[in-house]
């Protein structure tokens, strides 16, 4: 589309402003228009460096040493504005763009805004802390930030108080640096970390403290602003039919895998009936292991089951006949004879492999898709262990299998926290007796891939090794929104639901 010249001259000068600094509140949503393509590579990306930033989080300490040399080495791979670098409008630009549609995604329910909220809270405070003391002082006179300052004569009478409540605050510093007095209320993390002084209500914040008053003024901005988009008119129009179209692509993001593709089966035939038992319990992650369990002993899975376990049981390597086979044999084992299975289970195998319907070959769920989309209900056994089972449920089940009463209670912790994909890899360490699992899970299959490198010292699967660190280091070949259709995918997806419904 074309601006007129007016128009084009106004959203310049609104860029150039915009852009001047590297950070920023995301007040003012971007107003030039873009391709589809710069629109799905922009949320894909932002997806990445919000997903780095979580895994760093937990596995550092945050705002430590380590933390940060960490966090520093991660982002600056990934193309975004780092360390207010002076030729970064790009860069700028995209983390602006991006940042928005990303909001379109994460704004639909309050899992996906909590995590939201927490990632871009951690990225600003690592950006904030990594800025100069003078650009601090100039973002805060840019964003209206006005803080009230503490006089120098006032700063000299207090000057003893302020340095024995303030860690690694001196005289030299308090005197050339701005000290602030806000409510103590607006402080309260400082407050109660014991770092401010506080007196008659108000809490002395020194210079480099500010981040957390900061950090408070943007998380209230951010959650609100989200609120107001789920609400807005603009996200009751998606239902209209110019904007269908963009329905699935902020569905896919908000679920988005951006690994490895695992409906490629490199491993296709390797794999026999007869290991599937012992592989269960050595390479399986805890949902299909209880999958694998829940179908053994009642010989039956309602259809999320089924779609789950069986595009994993394909990801790993099950040609379409053993898949037949399989489900055949332990079905007949319950209340389903051979006859019936043919009739209403088989067809859906086949269009699982892609020999019927659509023929399209349907990707193995992702732990995001596990996590977040049709949780189990009473009767299920699908799902995620670490998001849906009861802690103490789960706690009975990771003694079962023989997890050290100490791994439990960190598996626990990271539950609590949310972090239930690093519980994941948690319990791969535990299992696997190994110290750092050396790689971030993010799929099922990539769990089972990984523990049969480690048992088998990558000979069985050297290739499908090689592969993956091929398409991390060329990052055309990772699948991701960007090079499928979006909403087919979402339509195929929907469609081989209908085909898992039991009668």
């Amino acid at each position: 589309m074309q601006f007129s010249g007016r128009r084009k001259k106004l959203i310049g000068n609104f860029q150039n402003d915009l852009y001047d600094q590297c950070l920023q509140f995301y007040g003012q949503p971007p107003l030039e228009n873009i391709s589809l393509t710069e629109f799905e590579t922009f949320a894909v990306e932002r997806l990445k460096l919000l997903k780095t930033v979580e895994n760093v989080g937990v596995s550092c300490v945050k705002n430590s040493e380590q933390y940060t040399k960490k966090l520093d080495a991660e982002i600056s791979s990934l193309n975004f504005p780092h360390r207010g670098g002076i030729s970064e409008y790009e860069k700028r630009r995209k983390d602006h763009i991006s940042h928005f549609i990303l909001r379109l995604a994460y704004c639909q329910t309050e899992d996906l805004r909590r995590w939201f909220i927490q990632q871009e809270m951690d990225l600003f405070r690592y950006r904030f802390n990594c800025l100069h003391s003078k650009h601090k002082t100039d973002f805060l006179h840019k964003n209206n930030l006005k803080y009230e300052t503490v006089s120098a004569e006032e700063k000299k009478n207090l000057k003893d108080k302020l340095i024995a409540s303030s860690y690694g605050l001196s005289g030299t510093k308090v005197e050339e640096h701005d000290v602030y007095k806000v409510p103590f209320q607006d402080a309260l993390d400082l407050v109660r970390t014991r770092k401010v002084y506080l007196l008659a209500g108000n809490a002395y914040i020194p210079h480099h403290e500010i981040v957390t008053i900061v950090l408070n003024d943007f998380r209230t901005r951010l959650s609100k602003a989200l609120a107001v988009m789920f609400y807005s008119d603009l996200v009751i129009s998606l239902h209209c039919d110019w904007l269908s179209s963009f329905v699935p692509l902020f569905f896919c993001y908000s679920h988005a895998y951006v690994g490895q593709d695992y409906s490629i089966q490199k491993n296709i035939g390797k794999i026999s009936l007869e290991q599937i038992d012992a592989l269960s319990g050595k390479s399986f992650p805890l949902c299909m292991r209880h999958l694998h369990k829940a179908l053994r002993e009642n010989h039956h899975l309602r259809h999320g089951g089924r779609m789950q376990y069986g595009l994993f049981l394909k990801g790993i390597g099950l040609t379409l006949e053993q898949a037949l086979q399989f489900w055949r044999s332990e079905f007949v084992k319950g209340k389903v004879d051979a006859d019936k299975f043919d009739k209403a289970y088989a067809y859906s195998v086949r269009h699982m492999f892609g020999k019927e319907g659509k023929r399209t070959d349907y990707t193995p769920y992702s732990c995001m898709k596990v996590i977040l989309s049709n949780p189990p209900s009473q009767g299920d056994y699908h799902g995620c262990p670490f998001r849906h089972s009861d802690p103490e449920l789960l706690k009975q089940k990771l003694q079962n299998y023989k997890v050290s009463p100490s791994g439990i209670n960190q598996i626990l912790e990271l539950v609590k926290g949310m972090h239930y994909q690093l519980a994941c890899q948690k319990y791969f360490e535990l299992t696997h007796n190994v110290e750092d699992a050396g790689f971030s899970l993010n799929h099922p299959n990539q769990y089972f891939t990984e523990s049969q490198k480690f048992l088998s010292g990558g000979r069985d699967i050297k290739k499908e090794v090689d592969m993956s660190q091929r398409s991390q280091e060329n990052p055309a070949s990772v699948t991701h929104p960007s090079q499928a259709n979006s909403k087919q995918a979402h339509e195929e997806m929907g469609d081989l639901d209908s085909f898992f419904q039991d009668e």
